[in-house]
C-alpha cells in the first residue's frame, strides 16, 4: 500500500461507533470496517467478524481463520506479512465483511445484515474490484441478485466452492471458511484462486485503471 494512501483500517471513515443494533452494541469489542488497499482489484467478502477480527479491529486477522486467508493472500502475492500479523501489509487486496459487529454466541440477524448493507455496498462501489473472494454462505447470499442473476436461495457456498460466478461487472470466487473446509477444500479453492488470476485477471490487471 502506498505510504501516500489513506490508512488502510477503515479507510473510508465509515462510523466506528455505530449504533444500529443494540443487541451487538452489547457484545462487540469494536465494529470491524474494511480494511486494505482501497485501489484494490480484489476483496475478500467475510460474512461477519470472528472473535480474532472483534479484538483486532481488523478483518480476517486474531485467529486461525486469519491465519489462513493471510497465508492464502500472501502465496498469490497480495500480502508482504506474516500470517499472524494484526495489520498486514496487503497491496491490491480489500478485506471486508457482509455485517461489522461480532456476536460470540450467534450469527446476525437478517435485520442486522441489513442494517450493514449500506457499509457493503458503499465499500463495494467505491472500490469497483474486479474480483470478489466470497467467504461463507453469507457472504454469497449478500452478493445474489443485486451483484448476479441468481437469487439468494440458488446459491450453496458447499456447492459453489472453488468455482466461479460471473457477476456485474466482476467474477465471484465462492469458499467455505477455512475453518469449515477440510484441508482438501482449502487447497482447491487456492488452486482455483490461482488459476483465476493466472487466466483471466492477471492479462487485465491495470487497464480499467489508467
Amino acid at each position: 500500500m502506498s505510504a501516500d494512501g489513506p490508512h488502510p483500517q477503515n479507510p473510508y471513515d465509515m462510523d466506528e461507533t455505530c449504533k444500529n443494533c443494540p443487541a451487538l452494541v452489547e457484545t462487540r469489542e469494536q465494529v470491524v470496517h474494511g480494511y486494505g488497499d482501497v485501489a484494490a482489484d480484489v476483496i475478500v467478502l467475510g460474512t461477519e467478524p470472528t472473535a480474532g477480527a472483534d479484538r483486532t479491529g481488523v478483518p480476517f486477522t486474531g485467529d486461525e481463520t486469519g491465519e489462513a486467508v493471510q497465508e492464502l493472500l500472501g502465496g498469490l502475492g497480495f500480502s508482504d506479512s506474516p500470517p499472524e500479523s494484526t495489520e498486514p501489509d496487503l497491496e491490491n487486496v480489500y478485506l471486508t465483511y457482509v455485517t461489522r459487529c461480532h456476536h460470540p454466541d450467534r450469527e446476525a440477524t437478517d435485520e442486522e445484515r441489513r442494517n450493514c448493507e449500506g457499509y457493503r455496498t458503499a465499500e463495494l462501489r467505491m472500490i469497483n474490484p474486479e474480483l470478489i473472494v466470497a467467504v461463507g454462505q453469507g457472504s454469497l447470499e449478500a452478493l445474489a441478485f443485486e451483484y448476479t442473476t441468481r437469487s439468494a436461495d440458488d446459491l450453496d457456498v458447499v456447492a459453489e466452492h472453488a468455482t466461479t460466478i460471473r457477476g456485474r461487472g466482476f467474477e465471484i470466487l465462492p469458499t467455505l471458511p477455512p475453518a469449515v473446509a477440510t484441508d482438501e477444500q482449502w487447497s482447491t479453492f487456492r488452486e482455483h484462486f490461482a488459476d483465476e488470476l493466472d487466466r483471466d485477471y492477471r492479462q487485465t490487471k491495470g487497464q480499467r485503471r489508467k
